[in-house]
């Protein structure tokens, strides 16, 4: 006979389908993973059915467990609305993971976000910047932050910013290496770029854009971060977002009343929890600290 649902089964429960895996809700829910293996074969137990495929990779929904998390979210996000209307001065609670390109989570969120915990101390917020592998389809995050909108009607597309891109290298190299005087220059010249079968979005081809060849870029790899690098070694040229750029001095925009890329970021969240107390916030949030810092992401005059 099936038994009554426990609502900390379902607690599991939400944690194995939005991580993944028993050691990651384990981590989130401050538990072994045993101890989660023990709920989620309580839950299916009482349910009468299979939630979850466990795979190598981790554990997957089952249809009934995509049935069954539709119900499970909708209860958490009345539990949460019940909890701050009784407690309104502790402010959010639980986990909202964002998943971002890593030039906006490294060089603006991670150093604005103290505020929002500030505020809500026992909210946890998780930045990503996995975007090629983590989906909001697979519940994987709760908040995306891309520079591609989605054309599917399960996610609500907002256009957050535009941002602004420059060709950057140091006094340095420019001394050092050729004149450069208009964009044709820029063909022999070594750049610092993303690897080529990495460019997974369209838009992160800066350098194509640029009609610079790929021969030219030599030093590719995934990271932002480690282009910027590059070029501030005095090596090669990099784009970058003029917020990353900002944080090293030594580097200098190259031909900026020729070159100059445009860009958006789009802060994207899935239709069906829009209205969720912890994400609509954390939106809010994230929506007014961009609009503080246009200066830093558009520049509105000439250099």
């Amino acid at each position: 006979m099936k038994r009554s649902l426990d609502w900390r089964n379902l607690q599991f429960f939400l944690a194995v389908a939005r991580s993944g895996s028993l050691s990651e809700a384990g981590r989130l829910l401050g538990v072994d993973h045993a101890t989660v293996g023990r709920h989620i074969v309580s839950l299916e137990s009482s349910v009468g059915k299979t939630l979850f495929e466990r795979h190598l990779r981790g554990y997957a929904l089952t249809r009934y467990g995509q049935d069954l998390l539709t119900t499970a979210e909708a209860m958490d996000r009345e539990a949460t609305l019940v909890a701050q209307a009784t407690s309104p001065a502790f402010g959010l609670t639980g986990i909202v993971r964002i998943n971002a390109l890593e030039g906006f989570a490294n060089f603006f969120l991670a150093s604005r976000i103290g505020p929002l915990l500030a505020d809500n101390p026992a909210l946890t917020v998780e930045i990503l910047t996995i975007q090629q592998i983590v989906a909001l389809s697979r519940r994987q995050a709760d908040i995306a932050i891309t520079v591609t909108p989605s054309d599917d009607d399960r996610f609500v597309c907002e256009k957050l910013t535009p941002y602004h891109l420059f060709v950057y290298a140091t006094r340095s190299y420019l001394e050092r290496e050729k004149t450069i005087t208009k964009p044709d220059d820029f063909s022999s010249h070594l750049f610092a770029g993303y690897v080529d079968e990495m460019i997974f979005m369209r838009e992160l081809d800066y350098l194509g854009d640029l009609g610079v060849s790929r021969k030219m870029v030599r030093i590719q790899n995934s990271s932002v971060q480690a282009q910027m690098e590059a070029a501030c070694s005095g090596l090669c040229m990099a784009v970058l977002p003029t917020f990353v750029a900002a944080t090293r001095p030594e580097l200098v925009p190259v031909l900026p009343l020729q070159i100059r890329l445009e860009r958006h970021y789009w802060l994207i969240t899935r239709a069906d929890e829009q209205k969720t107390p912890r994400i609509d916030r954390v939106c809010d949030f994230i929506r007014k600290e961009v609009e503080g810092s246009k200066n830093l992401l558009v520049l509105r005059s000439t250099l």
